[in-house]
């Protein structure tokens, strides 16, 4: 699922693209986490799995948020104007880890929502061959619906602050050489 399904409207082009190109680097990202996660599911040592997940989890959600401008650092490196405005769209989004230090709380708490496919995750390890592959499918089933979550808050808070993208991303070099180029057009334009 791209970016661009999700509600973009009036938001502009270029940021758009930014928040896609985000999107899909942070995607690209939960796709290997979860594979890593499925695969510790196959370990038939009951409660490694939850563990690595939630190890996976505290690690995943914090690298999402950077992608977006949105880590506990990077909000807290804004002017306070412009900090106060992205809480208030993480307030709206509803979010509880956006712009946060994630704690093992809150991996529970996360974790929680999907409680019932854990468990199954667990009481299927003990059927052979196919338990232990349906407890891999249910472990990274899990991990991407979490943060898949995740990046969809990212993106609307994206849409609706005045997030600038992180420094030193793809789409933040591509907005610099785009605002190069824009400044050299209008300085070789007569006066």
């Amino acid at each position: 699922m791209s970016a661009a399904s999700d509600d973009s409207g009036g938001v502009d082009p270029a940021k758009q693209a930014s928040i896609d190109a985000a999107a899909q680097r942070s995607r690209k990202l939960l796709h290997r986490r979860a594979l890593a996660g499925a695969i510790a599911s196959t370990v038939p040592i009951p409660g490694l799995d939850w563990a690595v997940d939630a190890a996976l989890l505290s690690r995943l959600v914090p690298r999402i948020s950077k992608e977006f401008g949105l880590s506990a650092e990077q909000i807290d490196a804004l002017e306070p104007s412009r900090r106060e405005g992205i809480q208030k769209a993480v307030a709206v989004v509803g979010s509880v880890l956006i712009g946060k230090i994630v704690t093992r709380e809150m991996i529970i708490r996360l974790v929680q929502k999907v409680a019932t496919r854990m468990a199954a995750k667990q009481v299927s390890k003990f059927v052979p061959i196919v338990g232990t592959a349906t407890a891999a499918a249910l472990g990274y089933a899990a991990l991407r619906f979490l943060g898949e979550q995740h990046i969809r808050d990212c993106i609307r808070v994206a849409q609706t602050s005045d997030i600038e993208l992180p420094v030193g991303s793809p789409a933040h070099a591509q907005a610099l050489a785009r605002r190069a180029r824009s400044a050299a057009r209008r300085g070789a334009e007569p006066s």
